[in-house]
């Protein structure tokens, strides 16, 4: 009675479709008949999806990078099977056509479903499938649909479940984007690493708590903010560690039901092969299949890069405040006029940006840990808005880092005489001199220097505490800030 009224429905949805001239086929899946359109690469689950996920409008192939991934998970599991006696040789040829058509950029809008969904992945995993059997019956001389030689189940789900072939994908993205983000992150880097080489004997005053405090030069300052990401760029490194045990053949829930023997190391052993980078079997595929570590680790590493790199881009703004009424120790390339009513004026968007992107990133590791959080028994459902969030994070860094640097960077001045000036008029000098005159002496200096609202060396040159020559001794660089000129070597 179940595949009559299959039948029947498919009949009506035929009928239907041609009253209205539009072109379908029908097919059907445990919930009955449905039609789909004829040009579509999908099939009857993913436009199911379509219907019920209906949320962002935000597709799987916003990012590229996770449609490529579907492509090399489902060619690995492809291989693995053929490698283990589970697939026919001729079935492999075609699905690597398939792959391999989709890894040069082809068909990706077809991969259509809303990355908010219910189901842990299922109807992506699904949309995969469908497309690649799909794509692999049209290069293979069959048509759309025909799936009794190419199954989206049978073939390219064929020792799978969604909750191994999933997190797989997700983890594949993430490793070849962060490959993208760390190159850029190298190149900010090493910009400032070249302005710190142009002004590394440049003195200007540093800063604790928003108050004058001792000397060092703007170099240092540069140099610092690059060394600074040195270490957010390992971090991305290490942190990548995490994601390289796959559960691959874990199937349902870990048990590795359906799977045969030998498969769930080919597959990592081929995954390894194709993305260059070590990915091994998890030990324990239960755990593996709960377990969030890996995107944690390595959402909390995004979340610091952009704590690093908001908290320089607000060093940046407020070293650039004024240009009159403000700090204006340096200049930021104007890139836009800065308002609609004050005329002349240039704001610091591109540090502002940055400031945004990192608001959203942080945001988004929030995201990742709740939805770490509150999986349930063998599987986590919400690794979907955990993936979302993860290469979202990547791409706006990704982005913000270029226009950081290319934009701002790059192009920033220094203000020498406003520095001259600060260092003449400051009281955060006199810490220099506790060595010559001792600290109650300095004390006395910097008490007098507040009261009359002179600079200390005002105060020294009218008092004759110091001459002229010792004084330009004094503010030599490497004796004021104990600068090792070897130890910034250019772009080191």
């Amino acid at each position: 009675m179940k595949r009559l009224a299959i039948i029947l429905s498919a009949f009506v949805i035929s009928f239907l479709s041609a009253a209205s001239g539009q072109e379908v086929r029908v097919e059907k899946d445990l919930l009955g008949a449905k039609e789909v359109p004829a040009s579509a690469y999908y099939g009857v689950q993913t436009a199911r999806a379509l219907e019920n996920f209906q949320i962002s409008d935000i597709e799987i192939n916003h990012y590229p990078g996770f449609v490529e991934a579907w492509a090399i998970v489902k060619l690995a599991a492809a291989q693995a099977n053929t490698d283990v006696g589970a697939m026919k040789p001729e079935k492999l040829a075609a699905i690597d056509r398939a792959c391999q058509a989709v890894l040069a950029g082809k068909y990706h809008d077809q991969f259509v479903v809303d990355w908010f969904q219910g189901g842990a992945g299922t109807s992506s995993n699904m949309n995969a499938n469908e497309v690649l059997a799909n794509v692999a019956l049209e290069l293979s001389g069959h048509n759309k649909g025909e799936y009794q030689f190419i199954d989206p189940h049978d073939d390219l789900n064929m020792s799978q479940s969604t909750n191994d072939s999933y997190p797989t994908a997700i983890k594949v993205a993430i490793l070849l984007r962060n490959d993208k983000l760390v190159a850029e992150l190298e190149r900010l880097a090493a910009s400032f690493r070249t302005k710190g080489d142009a002004y590394l004997r440049m003195v200007k005053m540093g800063r604790t708590e928003m108050q004058d405090a001792v000397p060092m030069t703007v170099g240092q300052e540069f140099h610092a903010f690059a060394a600074s990401l040195d270490g957010e760029i390992q971090l991305l490194r290490d942190s990548e560690k995490y994601l390289y045990t796959v559960n691959m053949g874990a199937t349902a829930i870990g048990t590795g039901l359906n799977a045969p023997k030998g498969y769930s190391e080919r597959c990592a052993a081929q995954l390894a092969k194709l993305t260059g980078k070590p990915i091994v079997p998890a030990p324990d595929m239960l755990d593996a299949t709960w377990d969030q570590q890996g995107f944690v680790a390595y959402s909390a590493a995004l979340r610091s890069t952009a704590i690093k790199l908001s908290k320089i881009a607000g060093d940046l703004i407020l070293l650039a405040s004024g240009p009159r009424a403000g700090l204006a120790e340096i200049n930021l390339p104007p890139v836009q006029p800065g308002s609609s009513i004050m005329p002349g004026k240039v704001n610091p968007v591109i540090p502002e940006l940055v400031n945004v992107v990192a608001f959203r990133v942080i945001g988004n590791d929030y995201t990742v840990s709740l939805a770490a959080d509150h999986g349930q028994l063998q599987l986590n459902a919400y690794e979907p808005i955990e993936g979302l969030a993860i290469l979202e994070s990547q791409h706006l860094l990704y982005r913000a880092s270029i226009a950081l640097r290319s934009k701002c960077v790059d192009g920033i001045t220094v203000n020498e005489k406003m520095l001259q000036h600060y260092l003449e008029t400051t009281v955060g000098i006199v810490t220099a001199l506790n060595p010559i005159i001792g600290y109650e002496k300095a004390t006395e200096l910097a008490t007098e220097a507040y009261a009359s609202n002179k600079g200390i060396l005002e105060i020294i040159r009218e008092k004759h505490i110091l001459t002229e020559q010792q004084i330009n001794e004094l503010l030599d660089p490497v004796k004021l800030t104990g600068l090792d000129t070897s130890k910034y070597s250019p772009n080191k």
